[in-house]
C-alpha cells in the first residue's frame, strides 16, 4: 500500500498477529489487521446511536 498512513503496534502484538495471520491463511498481516478492524468497525456502525456504541465499546472493555 504505497502511501497509505501508517499506525503504530507493540511489538508484541504485532509478531502475535503474524503468527495468527499465517496460521489462517491471510497473505499478509496487514491483510489480516485490516479485517479484524473492518469487523469490528461493522460490528459498532450497526448501533442505532452513540450511547448504543458508548455500550458497546464498554463491553468490549475499551472504555469505562
Amino acid at each position: 500500500m504505497f502511501g497509505s498512513p501508517k499506525i503504530k503496534i507493540e511489538k508484541d502484538l504485532l509478531e502475535r498477529a503474524r503468527k495468527v495471520a499465517g496460521l489462517a491463511g491471510y497473505s499478509s498481516v496487514d491483510e489480516f489487521i485490516t479485517h479484524l478492524i473492518e469487523r469490528e468497525l461493522s460490528k459498532l456502525e450497526g448501533a442505532q446511536g452513540d450511547d448504543e456504541i458508548k455500550e458497546r465499546l464498554k463491553g468490549l472493555g475499551y472504555i469505562s
